[in-house]
Formats: structure tokens, sequence, C-alpha cells
């Protein structure tokens, strides 16, 4: 099935530029935090992750639409980023397990696409000015309407986005990754959903674990209740910091010295758990091709990311309880903690990738030592 249909459309930056291109998917208008990522593949695994909601992502790599959409690369059932700004949508799709093109799978997802823009120029703005409120409508919405949708937007920072996007109610999950034998069950882990991306309850479920994905606001009672060998607390959009319920329950799983693995948003919601701070970076780092260095070891992983808050470094000068495990080798920034006194640790960036390198998925088995344990 194609969707081929297209209209004139535009970019409206808050700050006042304004890119011009071709409206394709549906053709609502969108507004949303507008980043930029520099993967180079794996756009329906970037587009269907739910830490990309109420964002528009501009993709760096300038042919997308290339290997069209199938029904495994999805990272979530429903919601994703709210819009996607590209160079050029290619016109012919072309893989074995394609199913549908691009647009018509926008289309399907409400998601609001715009191509023909300079991605280059724009992701230099967005470098130089940072990430900022964006809108993507028709060449012909008016300013007043745009203005509107920024207004009724704000800023993400202080925008609670896991209960937004977390479960309705628990499940199972009992999926592992494509060709794999499972392995039999030998640990109980419950699942935290802030925005979990399937990928992550994959690879768990290959080392042998039988989730429950539970909901962000589940009462730690609750979950104690079930007999977990492990935490887990997912990746997800959003600031971390008004996430109280979150933090309040991870307090009580680390009073109880269960093992805590943290990914993305978990990491940072561990963070806050343990007494750190948060805050909200420039432009965030969105991309697959992101060094990061084990402090320990030296060793250097190439690592998937997509996050726009982090750890402050201020906040972590006087803990003594904390060990800062990994650091960022485009910025130095934090991307990993260890909690002195527990088995809890977590990670900034992607080690499940989906799309991206597969170096640091060495973490999960991580976790899985420490519930041998």
């Amino acid at each position: 099935m194609k969707n081929n249909q297209s209209f004139k459309g535009k970019l409206s930056l808050k700050s006042g530029h304004t890119f011009f291109g071709e409206i394709f998917g549906s053709f609502e208008p969108q507004v949303g935090e507008i980043i930029f990522n520099t993967s180079m593949s794996g756009y329906q695994e970037i587009i269907t992750d739910l830490s990309y909601t109420d964002q528009i992502i501009c993709f760096t790599y300038p042919h997308i639409g290339n290997v069209g959409t199938n029904e495994e690369d999805l990272e979530s059932l429903s919601g994703g980023c709210k819009g996607i700004v590209i160079r050029e949508i290619t016109k012919i799709t072309s893989n074995w397990r394609n199913k549908e093109d691009l647009s018509s799978f926008l289309k399907k997802k409400n998601i609001t696409g715009i191509s023909g823009v300079d991605t280059r120029k724009l992701t230099r703005i967005l470098r130089e000015e940072g990430s900022q409120p964006a809108v993507i409508s028709k060449e012909k919405y008016s300013e007043n309407k745009i203005q509107s949708l920024f207004d009724s937007f704000g800023d993400l920072k202080g925008k609670d986005l896991a209960k937004k996007v977390t479960c309705k109610k628990k499940y199972n999950w009992d999926e592992g990754s494509i060709n794999i034998e499972k392995p039999e069950k030998k640990f109980k882990v419950v699942a935290y959903d802030f925005g979990v991306k399937h990928n992550i309850l994959r690879l768990l479920v290959d080392r042998g674990c039988e989730i429950k994905v539970v909901s962000a606001k589940t009462p730690p009672e609750e979950v104690l209740k079930m007999n977990p060998d492990g935490i887990f607390l997912s990746n997800g959009p959003g600031d971390p910091d008004p996430c109280d319920y979150a933090i309040s329950s991870i307090k009580v799983m680390l009073e109880k010295k269960l093992p805590i693995f943290g990914i993305c948003l978990g990491h940072q919601l561990l963070g806050l758990a343990l007494g750190l701070k948060t805050e909200k970076m420039k432009f965030g780092h969105h991309g697959a091709n992101h060094p990061v260095k084990d402090l320990k070891t030296n060793e250097v992983f190439i690592t998937s990311q997509n996050h726009g808050f982090t750890i402050s470094e201020s906040s972590i000068k006087n803990n003594n309880n904390i060990e800062v495990t990994h650091r960022s080798l485009f910025d130095n920034t934090i991307q990993g903690i260890s909690y002195k006194n527990g088995k809890a640790f977590s990670f900034q960036g992607h080690p499940e990738a989906s799309p991206g390198p597969q170096d640091i998925r060495g973490l999960f088995d991580k976790f899985i030592k420490n519930m041998s344990n």
C-alpha cells in the first residue's frame, strides 16, 4: 500500500526560523520539541520509541524510508514521536520484510512528516540555539494558530510524560529475540514501564527472565508481593523530576536491597532516588554513534543514545554512596552510576540499541549476575 499524497508545508521553530517543504503521512498540524538524530538506519524503531513522545525528530541522514516498514521493528504498539523532518523521502521501498511504505505507516499513527527541508542547516540551528518547540503544518496555516500551538505546548521541562505513556494494567512479556532459543526461566523481574522499548524486554527474556511489566504508578508494596528477583526501570519520555511516585517507589526497592537496573529515564530516576539532581541539556544526545567510556576498565563503547535530560554533575560531588561508572566522550556527561551500598546500577544510553550498536549489551549480563548472587 502506498500513500504518495503530499501538500506544501512548513516547519516553524519558536525562535522564528521557518523551513518549507512537503507534508506527508498525517496532515494534521503537530507541535513538539524538535531534536536531531544522527542515526543512519533504524528509522522505524526511532519513530516508535516512546522516549520521543511530544518530540519532532530531525533525521540528519538524508534518505529516509528506503526499506519501508514492517511488523517486527516496532518499539511500541502505539505512540512515539509527533513528527519527523527529513531531507528526502524515498519514492521506492525495497526490503524483503517491507509491509508498508513510510508515509502510509505515519498516516496510520497520526504522525506528520515534512520532506525537502535543509536538515543540515536545521541541525546547525539546533546545535547553536538548542532544542526548542516547533510546529509542522500546511503552508497556509496561520501564524496565530501556530502561536496557539506553541502556547499550549509550553516546554518539556517540568512535564511528566511517563504517566502519559505507561501501560494501563500489568502484563506478562514472553517474547525473546528472533532466532534465539528461549532459555529456562530462572529470574522473576518486575519492569516498571515508563515508556519501555520492546527490545529491552526481549533481551531480558533471552537471559532467562520471567517478565512482569507494571504501570509507572504501581505501589512498591504491590510489586514486592510478586517476590521479584530484580527490578528493571525502563526508558521513557519527559522530565524525570516531577515523577515523584516513581522516585518514592525506587527508594523502597533500594531499602530492600533488591537488584535494580535502570536505562535512560530509569537511570535518571534512580539518580533522583539516591539524592542526585537532573538538568535539561541544550540539545541532548540522540543517535547511534555515541562513544562512552567505562571508567573502571577504560574500554570505549559505541552506543545508542536518546535523552534530553542528564544527571547534574554538581549534585554528585558530595555523594559518597554513588560511583560514576561511565562517561560520554562527546561532552563528559555522566552516562552510568552504581550504588555502593547495594546491587543497583543504571546507564543513560540504550544498551539494547534497536537501532544501534550492541557494544554495551553486557550491562544486561551484569543485572543477571546481580540477581544470581
